[in-house]
């Protein structure tokens, strides 16, 4: 069968969604293709499930520390059937609702399967001809399954097949030292398992500057979890019922085992089953397909929105490539994505939030930097919480006095750091920001203190 639409969106994940709801708002008949599951990575094996388990492994860490407040509350255990029914509970309600959504909407089609392209418009979903005038290809991204000596011999798992797990690790190996890792580890560790960390760099979050990576290895390994990094010799072997993981070469133990081993150590596009070369769509070495500022394929009635197109790896960045696509196809806008603002977290607890630039980045773009830096533990509302890890940095222009980045590692840094977030939107200079009155007693009121303290 042959039909024909006025758009197609090829993936329901974080901006494919709502990209179809303007468009069918627009009056367009419009074709959502999915292959799996409606909601992409954020609903079904990233964000909600995740931030859904970090939630019960802060409880579990908290009742642990429960004397720490005055209160008893007895022998801590753990349910780990309790704890991955929740999680999925909460997944499928988000996507039941999306599902729901889309299925209610006028001028929008729902179709299962997977896309390929046959010609610049033309795809084919099965047995089914698409044809349309515009593309939005939104397939997201899955992890890298780095060929490592001994990988085909054992079980390895991924951010996605761990959520399906359903008895607790006894000892689980996280090869990768960086967002999607740590948060894992820190919470298995919660909920009872052994973990051990191994990091190829010789920090964890290499990205961050050294004071950030230092102080969240700090926090892991005071929770017990084990750190090895440096390691070179990455491989493994089975070694009866468990799975012996090769570390270093050089220093310290080679091996450790496991009963799991969790590969963390970065994504790829899901663009290399797409026919792209039959729609004439560039993509670079590593399948990204490349876009211009306004998310345009060199095809200029294709545009890939999300962890395809290369220009950002978020829910946030993917619904803002939906913002950007939708206004200037529809609002006559001329936006990009070159005027966000980079900014993200990292999900162990406390979380980091952050915001611009580190000061490493800073200075290697050439700026005279200055620092303004405050230990969590002089955050009165941290004291009070009993969470005084961590530490607010933000760096300014020596010259400009611009704001040009900040990272907040602390209780609520995930949510603080957004003043600094909208200051740098708005174009707020360091020492206005040092005008603003901010309730007590909150972890954001001591931001406008911090850039009150900036020193060379």
């Amino acid at each position: 069968m042959s039909q024909r639409f006025d758009a197609i969106v090829i993936g329901a994940g974080q901006a494919g969604p709502p990209m179809v709801g303007r468009l069918a708002a627009a009056g367009m008949k419009v074709a959502l293709v999915e292959r799996k599951l409606i909601g992409g990575t954020c609903v079904n094996t990233g964000c909600t499930p995740t931030k859904t388990l970090v939630a019960s492994a802060y409880a579990a860490h908290l009742a642990r520390r429960a004397k720490d407040f005055g209160v008893n509350a007895g022998p801590v255990s753990v349910d780990f059937a309790a704890i991955m029914a929740r999680m999925k509970a909460v997944v499928g309600h988000s996507r039941s609702n999306l599902t729901a959504w889309l299925e209610g909407m006028a001028n929008c089609t729902l179709i299962e399967g997977h896309a390929r392209f046959l010609s610049p418009t033309t795809i084919r979903v099965g047995d089914d001809t698409l044809e349309a005038e515009r593309f939005f290809i939104n397939v997201g991204g899955r992890a890298v399954m780095p060929d490592f000596p001994g990988r085909d011999q054992v079980r390895t798992l991924t951010n996605t097949t761990l959520l399906e797990l359903d008895a607790l690790p006894r000892r689980l190996v996280v090869v990768g030292g960086s967002y999607v890792g740590l948060e894992f580890a820190q919470l298995f560790r919660r909920l009872g398992a052994a973990v051990t960390v191994v990091e190829k760099a010789p920090r964890l979050v290499p990205r961050e500057d050294e004071d950030v990576s230092d102080a969240i290895r700090e926090i892991l390994e005071a929770e017990g979890v084990e750190i090895r990094l440096g390691s070179e010799c990455i491989r493994f072997a089975p070694r009866g019922a468990e799975i012996a993981v090769g570390v270093n070469c050089m220093s310290g133990e080679p091996e450790v085992l496991g009963s799991h081993v969790l590969l963390a150590v970065g994504r790829r596009p899901n663009t290399d089953d797409l026919g792209l070369d039959a729609a004439g769509v560039d993509v670079d070495a590593h399948g990204y397909i490349v876009v211009n500022d306004s998310l345009q394929t060199n095809a200029p009635h294709i545009w890939a929105l999300g962890d395809c197109n290369g220009r950002g790896a978020f829910t946030h960045t993917s619904y803002n490539d939906f913002e950007v696509a939708a206004a200037n196809l529809i609002d006559g806008a001329a936006r990009t994505v070159s005027e966000r603002i980079p900014v993200y977290a990292l999900y162990v607890d406390p979380p980091l939030g952050r915001v611009g630039l580190s000061e490493t980045e800073a200075r290697a773009k050439g700026h005279a930097v200055r620092i303004g830096r405050r230990p969590m533990t002089r955050v009165s509302r941290a004291v009070e919480k009993g969470e005084t890890q961590g530490f607010m940095k933000v760096v300014v222009d020596r010259n400009t006095d611009a704001i040009l980045g900040a990272a907040i590692l602390g209780v609520g840094g995930d949510e603080a750091i957004h003043g600094v977030i909208e200051a740098m939107a708005a174009g707020v200079t360091a020492s206005a920001y040092t005008r603003v009155v901010a309730i007590h007693p909150t972890v954001s009121e001591l931001v406008p203190t911090v850039f009150g303290e900036l020193k060379p």
